[in-house]
């Protein structure tokens, strides 16, 4: 009797024009029939899980993920019980506390500096580059800098706080081009240790801290990838907190990815295996936030960048493989590939995934803002 579970999903992925054994490059191939019930009852979970395992494959697995959220499968999925009480935890409990503030970078961004130095520009930007007029990574990377250097105005002799800085890649960029002073925090100890070193001589002060801890005035403050750690139960905190810092005559630069639809749910397999307590604002739920703090100065939206930028990263990472493979576990590079991969689809698929970046003053600038592209 053939498995209704794999009745199910055939029915489900036509839906997406994916084939199971199908001969388009979005197709995919089941090497194990424990797929099918996965899939269908653990939703994206069980999807990644059992591609870490060599359960399934595709010759493109960001073409994959892009079809399956075009068609807005994630939706026709019924999870089983576990999986909703993991979800309901996350509405009833703040996942994002201090005292949790530091997982995320243990578990992630302490991985190991070499994984990234093999993955990144030359600058270690880890975040979406800027492509317009860019031809290549590095020159995306840079052009992103310049950009948010520009569009807070920066001046020599200004002071400027970097919140979740990674290596220092903006500080560094800032300090050179602007004469500027920065100084970063982070909650990644590896990101500190290598940061400091490329900053070396510089007027570039790295700190291991959590954002709530902040308590002096700077002229501007940028904050670059950081956000989706913060979690919409404290996304109110974070721009209090950002307001009690700024200067009244200052800027404040978010980039941030963010999401279509107003969410209190976290991606599991994403939370589970890359980015511990993560979650993508929305629009309605940044502009909740900053009433009574900022005025809304100028909105950028290009999220399309965040694929290339993460296409590029694969690319990176696939040919510098064998450089570092002896510290890592084959089972790491497929949950590596499928986290880079799936994440360029959901940017080319527009539905799900957006980059912002927001500029904010507190008071309204006199005249109106200039908008920088």
């Amino acid at each position: 009797m053939k498995n209704n579970y794999k009745i199910i999903a055939e029915d489900v992925l036509a839906l997406a024009g994916v084939k199971i054994n199908g001969d388009n490059p979005w197709d995919i191939r089941v090497s194990n029939d424990g797929f099918y019930r996965k899939a269908i009852t653990e939703g994206e979970l069980g999807i990644g899980e059992s591609y870490m395992d060599s359960w399934w494959d595709a010759e493109k697995i960001d073409e994959f993920i892009c079809q399956v959220l075009k068609a807005q499968l994630d939706e026709k999925i019924r999870r089983k019980l576990s999986i909703l009480l993991k979800l309901l935890s996350v509405r009833l409990f703040n996942l994002q506390t201090k005292r949790r503030a530091f997982i995320v970078g243990e578990k992630h961004y302490d991985l190991g500096n070499d994984l990234f130095q093999n993955m990144l520009d030359k600058r270690m930007a880890y975040s979406c580059g800027y492509w317009k007029n860019a031809q290549n990574l590095d020159e995306a990377q840079e052009k992103k800098l310049e950009l948010i250097c520009r569009k807070i105005n920066l001046k020599p002799g200004m002071r400027i706080l970097d919140i979740g800085c990674g290596w220092s890649a903006f500080g560094k960029y800032a300090v050179e081009k602007y004469d500027v002073k920065v100084e970063g925090i982070t909650v990644s100890k590896e990101q500190v240790e290598m940061g400091r070193e490329l900053c070396k001589g510089l007027p570039v002060d790295i700190r291991l801290m959590d954002y709530r801890d902040l308590n002096e005035k700077y002229d501007r403050i940028v904050s670059v990838g950081m956000f989706e750690h913060v979690g919409y139960k404290n996304y109110k905190t974070f721009f209090e907190i950002a307001d009690k810092c700024l200067n009244d005559e200052g800027l404040l630069l978010l980039h941030t990815i963010g999401t279509n639809i107003s969410e209190d749910t976290l991606d599991l397999w994403s939370e589970k295996y890359i980015f511990p307590n993560g979650m993508l604002p929305s629009v309605a739920q940044i502009g909740k936030a900053i009433e009574n703090h900022f005025v809304m100065e100028d909105w950028h939206s290009f999220g399309q960048d965040y694929d290339k930028t993460l296409m590029a990263w694969y690319q990176n990472f696939d040919k510098n493989w064998e450089k570092i493979k002896d510290k890592y576990s084959e089972r790491f590079y497929r949950m590596w590939k499928y986290f880079l991969l799936s994440s360029a689809g959901s940017f080319r698929s527009r539905r799900r995934s957006q980059v912002w970046q927001i500029v904010l003053s507190k008071k309204g600038i006199p005249g109106g803002y200039n908008s920088v592209r």
